[in-house]
């Protein structure tokens, strides 16, 4: 079974369908019904059960009626809101750079301002070769 063209010629293009609210109220009330299972009333109605449950959202008031499959933080929206974010300038960070080396049970413990990073850099550079 071709699922993929409607009747007619097969050069035309499928087109969008449209429905009009009546009978996307009628299909919602349809799948309200005790044991009814929303897949069958897409089938029953030749309709993609995605599509559906999207309807029985609107109708619900769980998703907007705007742009169709669009949820409600996608929408595009009159203008952008700008928030303020207060920033703590408080470092936990020490302002110092701190070097630990371990060998066997003595540990020797080097202590550089970051202000002088580059010349630390140089020194530890140096004393690995």
């Amino acid at each position: 079974m071709n699922t993929i063209f409607e009747e007619g010629a097969p050069s035309e293009r499928r087109r969008r369908r449209r429905y009009s609210e009546e009978f996307k109220a009628g299909v919602v009330a349809a799948c309200h019904g005790s044991g009814v299972s929303v897949a069958a009333v897409a089938l029953e109605h030749r309709l993609n059960a995605n599509l559906l449950r999207r309807w029985i959202d609107q109708a619900e008031g769980r998703l907007p009626n705007g742009l169709p499959g669009r949820p409600a933080d996608l929408q595009p929206s009159a203008a952008p809101a700008f928030v303020p974010i207060t920033l703590e300038t408080r470092s936990t960070h020490s302002a110092e750079i701190r070097i630990e080396v371990r060998r066997g049970d003595q540990t020797v413990t080097v202590s550089w301002p970051i202000s002088e990073a580059v010349q630390c850099a140089a020194w530890l550079r140096e004393w690995l070769r």
